[in-house]
């Protein structure tokens, strides 16, 4: 008997609107929080804000610390975990929270493709605040619902405390979790969002394109025959460089964000060789231009995508993410001159770099010592680039581990000071 096609072994078809996430490992932001990005503090502030009991939430914090919280699943209006417990056997717990309704998605939809940064924004994980005050995406204090399985029946227990701590960690990772509680999957957004932004696009573009110059045919007959056919115009540059499509992901086609990003590279080194005739680029070797191109990624940290974006970089170059985002920290800190700084000691002439150590030691800075041009304390060391300017750097005391700081200055205690924020 011959069975379904689907039931000899082909692929489950891709849920868009489930997903479930491996345990999450623990971690707290820098500044002791447990999310590190507005929208996973807007998350815990609304748990935090629902509580009755204090006690409980940090008992769920802990629990949540010390890896209670199993795998994760997501799908519209809930989150669902087992929790570990005192007990062996663990608690099924789940967090509930309404979706939006078509009015609030089309509002969404209708703000975020109103301005190209909000998609670019969207497409590095990152949630503008204008979409949050427009749709209310977040839920404010009373939104989220806790249940669980275990006896206690405090509001919320502490095993559902532990998992919307943990769902915190999510939302940091990939905002569009926060989308997919909302009722809308992320391969279904970012269609609707490509739909939308293409039309804008050629919307802009027939209302902001000048009328094409035009010879009539009867002129250009007679030009024909005296062998002189005049060329029309060229079409005025534009005020600036044009955005891409938004690409979206396909599993046979290359890296959505890989490809936005060459291309609106590509439009804006050719509007600048339209208006000025030069293209800045043209003399970095490939390793400059990767430092580059990573260093002018958009986005806030080192995000999921910017995670990728060094990954392939440095793998593409030979190097590694560590050495990469080195020289993207240098990069930031001073262009082409500051990535030289980084990779080429070199012996300065005597004079601004001889007066630097007496200048230093008569601010009340330690004694440093010097190498080539650099001058270097357990922690602390200053270089002198050749274009005279004096660039900070940082390591962990006792490690040769220099990581570039603060802003360039042609006076040695400027930049110091810089770089110690006094």
């Amino acid at each position: 008997m011959n069975r379904p096609r689907s039931a000899r072994g082909a692929l489950p078809r891709h849920d868009d609107r489930r997903r479930s996430f491996p345990q999450v490992a623990p971690r707290e932001a820098p500044d002791g929080r447990f999310a590190a990005t507005w929208w996973g503090n807007a998350w815990v502030e609304a748990l935090e804000g629902t509580a009755l009991d204090p006690a409980r939430l940090a008992r769920g914090k802990a629990y949540a610390g010390r890896g209670h919280v199993d795998a994760i699943t997501v799908t519209p209006g809930r989150v669902v975990a087992y929790v570990h417990g005192s007990r062996t056997r663990p608690y099924r717990t789940e967090i509930r929270m309404r979706t939006l309704g078509d009015d609030g998605w089309e509002r969404f939809l209708d703000e975020a493709t109103a301005r190209p940064d909000h998609i670019a924004a969207l497409l590095d994980k990152d949630v503008p605040h204008a979409l949050e005050a427009v749709t209310g995406l977040l839920p404010a204090p009373g939104d989220l619902v806790p249940d669980c399985s275990c006896p206690d029946d405090g509001y919320p227990c502490k095993h559902a405390a532990a998992l919307c701590y943990q769902a915190a960690r999510l939302l940091d990772e990939d905002p569009f979790v926060l989308f997919l509680m909302r009722g809308r999957g992320e391969q279904e957004l970012l269609a609707e969002l490509t739909r939308r932004n293409a039309a804008r696009s050629a919307a802009e573009t027939a209302a902001a394109a000048p009328p094409m110059a035009t010879v009539p045919a009867r002129a250009a007959l007679d030009a024909t025959a005296a062998g002189l056919l005049p060329l029309p115009r060229p079409l005025a540059l534009p005020d600036r460089p044009g955005r891409p499509a938004v690409f979206p992901p396909d599993p046979e086609a290359p890296d959505p964000l890989a490809l936005d990003l060459l291309a609106s590279e590509a439009a804006v080194r050719a509007h600048t060789f339209l208006a000025t005739g030069h293209d800045p680029v043209a003399a970095l070797t490939p390793w400059q231009d990767a430092v580059r191109l990573a260093a002018a990624h958009p986005g806030s940290g080192l995000t999921a995508s910017t995670r990728a974006l060094y990954r392939d970089l440095a793998y593409a170059l030979d190097r590694t993410p560590t050495d990469l985002a080195r020289a993207v920290a240098a990069w930031r800190q001073g262009g082409a001159a500051g990535l030289a700084v980084l990779e080429e000691p070199w012996d300065p002439p005597a004079g601004p770099f001889d007066r630097a150590r007496p200048a230093l030691l008569a601010a009340d800075f330690p004694a440093f010592r010097p190498w080539r041009n650099r001058l270097s304390t357990e922690s602390l060391q200053l270089r002198l680039g050749r274009d005279g300017l004096w660039y900070g750097y940082e390591s962990d005391g006792g490690r040769e581990d220099w990581w570039p700081r603060g802003e360039p200055d042609p006076d040695p205690v400027g930049a110091l000071t810089d770089l110690l924020g006094r």
